[in-house]
């Protein structure tokens, strides 16, 4: 909020945030003006042993503060025990090599664009842990009147990633920007189509509901809700309904 209260003041006339941070609905008079090409979207398990997500032991005990991870994680391995985690990226990555933890999951991007890629035990595939909503993409944020600022920063602009992350937004919105269940979309482009992996589940795991989509190149947004609107008519409704504010 200080960032945006910047930008409408015009103390600064642009800003970068990871686009998985930002609401579904923005401040008025900002719009998202670009987005840089995104890196590794996927999750990641860091453990010391070396040990995957199928060869952990039986309660095993894994960091993540993400509900999202959490319940996806919980699908495949119930005997896993959720430690919650705080810290920064090389905070958690020391704390999953001591003893209370067995291993973390984090986001490649972060690890990627820090340089600490080695530390990867193994890439959870979106179909098994399907990522945030703009996750690895950064966006860029300007004020929606600023015609020159906003004309200079389509020379950034990654075509695909932006059509991409604009289908997982509109995803977002769809479901309801405040809804406090996990949820998550990933949107690729492949074979001039638009893949949409979609999830919505209770945090313990115990109810998954995941569509998968292919789409139009044309029209992201309405890819988004259509894909929203499929989820929730397979049973997520339910769920997302108690979890709405």
């Amino acid at each position: 909020r200080e960032i945006e209260s910047a930008l409408l003041d015009g103390e600064i006339d642009f800003a970068v945030h990871s686009a998985k941070d930002l609401p579904s609905d923005l401040t008025d008079g900002l719009t998202l003006a670009t987005f840089g090409e995104r890196r590794d979207p996927r999750d990641v398990v860091v453990s010391a042993s070396g040990d995957t997500l199928a060869e952990m032991s039986e309660g095993s005990r894994l960091g993540t503060s993400s509900p999202r991870r959490s319940a996806q994680i919980k699908v495949i391995r119930p005997d896993v025990e959720i430690v919650a985690i705080r810290g920064n990226v090389g905070t958690r990555i020391d704390k999953s090599k001591g003893p209370d933890y067995d291993g973390v999951v984090l986001a490649a991007a972060g690890l990627i664009r820090l340089g600490m890629e080695e530390e990867i035990t193994e890439y959870l595939s979106p179909a098994v842990c399907t990522p945030d909503v703009g996750q690895g993409a950064l966006a860029v944020e300007a004020r929606s009147d600023d015609v020159q600022t906003l004309e200079m920063l389509v020379a950034i602009d990654h075509g695909p990633t932006t059509t991409a992350v604009t289908a997982e937004r509109a995803f977002l919105a769809e479901i309801g920007g405040g809804c406090q269940v996990p949820v998550a979309a990933h949107a690729r482009l492949e074979n001039g189509r638009l893949h949409m992996s979609t999830m919505a589940g209770l945090p313990d795991g115990s109810r998954i509901y995941r569509i998968e989509l292919d789409h139009d190149l044309d029209d992201p947004q309405s890819a988004g809700r259509e894909t929203a609107r499929r989820l929730l008519d397979s049973g997520a409704a339910e769920i997302v309904a108690r979890g709405a504010v």
